[in-house]
């Protein structure tokens, strides 16, 4: 079944890599020196001045996904500049957070693992120790940001997102045989199941901890969605992927019902506007923001879950990734050469940033397509 989908699917998924790759050709030598975040005037903006930011490791690890599809050494080259600039941040120790995963683990990691560098490796294992360090022993969570966020103290807070960088631990205990970093990852996975996603699939986006007393929930926070109790749809997303590469990596089956949860909460909601993510799933009708990055995400998250169910369970999660991504490339992609970004309408939260390219968005969009593709290459 999975592979008829796939065939039947074959001439839209071929058309729409050979727009990524003509596009994204060009791009990786226009853009070789520089860390995109989004564009302006259509043209790639640089936070390399900023190797702290959380998106700055999706350029890169674009560069490599492209790269393992076509051998282009253009994209090595970039992805290589790429790391280059974000070796910066090893050296503000202190700007290291939660998200180092999605930073390093897609950038010097993928490098790793497909050239075999062995400084790649390190400084993706140096990655994974920041993350580990983050690990409160005693409320029993990885701390999520540093200081203040939102202005209020967030020693007890954790974030979905977060199911996104715990991969990187499960590759770091793997990498060097110390169960450790794999242990955190599952208790990390464990807590998420608990207090982030709710019994009907969707998904608180912050969750505070009591810091001294294990397990121990205080309240949530509405974060980058609509309001406190309400669903955030790349948080879901985050959680909806995130599972999947739990179960994964640990053949756990909690985590691939978790997924498979979260995945119908998803798809229901897409069902009712044409397969179009919103913002947030809890929100008021108008005005109407969308999210185009949770859509490429979650897509991601769907085609893995189908790979790893039973023969009768895999047309509805392909299927459903399809709808999503045809629904994303029809409404949201951009393939004119007048622009540096390829799917745009994404949003950076409810009530801010809201329909601007952005580069997670292209990268989780390519990672998609190359998966219906047929790579075995997961950069998680």
């Amino acid at each position: 079944m999975y592979d008829k989908i796939i065939n039947d699917n074959k001439s839209w998924i071929d058309a729409t890599f050979d727009k990524l790759n003509k596009k994204l050709s060009r791009t990786a030598v226009s853009s070789r020196y520089k860390i995109p975040y989004t564009t302006v005037n259509g043209v790639h903006d640089d936070r390399s001045s900023r190797p702290d930011t959380w998106t700055n490791g999706f350029w890169g690890g674009l560069m490599w996904l492209m790269y393992n599809a076509t051998k282009n050494e253009d994209y090595k080259l970039t992805a290589l500049e790429s790391e280059k600039l974000m070796d910066k941040g090893f050296y503000e120790a202190d700007k290291l957070h939660h998200d180092v995963g999605f930073m390093y683990h897609i950038l010097d990691g993928a490098n790793y693992r497909l050239t075999g560098d062995k400084a790649a490796r390190n400084k993706d294992l140096l990655a994974a120790m920041s993350l580990m360090s983050r690990y409160n022993v005693e409320g029993n969570y990885i701390r999520s940001w540093n200081g203040k966020w939102y202005g209020e103290d967030n020693n007890g807070w954790t974030i979905i997102d977060c199911m996104m960088n715990i991969p990187i631990l499960y590759w770091a205990s793997e990498q060097i045989g110390d169960d450790r970093f794999k242990k955190i990852a599952i208790r990390y996975a464990d807590m998420a199941m608990r207090d982030h996603v709710r019994p009907d699939g969707s998904v608180n986006h912050i969750v505070v901890h009591d810091t001294e007393i294990p397990d121990t929930v205080l309240g949530t926070k509405a974060g980058q969605g609509y309001a406190v109790g309400s669903c955030w749809s790349r948080g879901a997303s985050w959680a909806l992927y995130g599972f999947v590469l739990s179960y994964i990596h640990t053949k756990e089956e909690k985590y691939l019902d978790t997924a498979k949860k979260v995945a119908h909460y998803f798809i229901s909601n897409l069902i009712a506007d044409d397969w179009k993510p919103v913002v947030d799933f809890r929100a008021p009708e108008e005005p109407k923001y969308y999210d185009s990055t949770a859509g490429a995400i979650a897509a991601c998250g769907l085609i893995e879950i189908a790979k790893n169910v039973s023969e009768y369970e895999k047309n509805m999660y392909l299927t459903a990734a399809i709808k999503l991504l045809k629904s994303l490339e029809e409404n949201f992609c951009n393939w004119e050469e007048n622009e540096d970004s390829i799917l745009q309408m994404g949003t950076e939260m409810y009530t801010n940033g809201i329909h601007m390219p952005i580069i997670y968005g292209d990268y989780f969009f390519t990672e998609a397509i190359l998966k219906l593709k047929g790579s075995d290459f997961l950069p998680w």
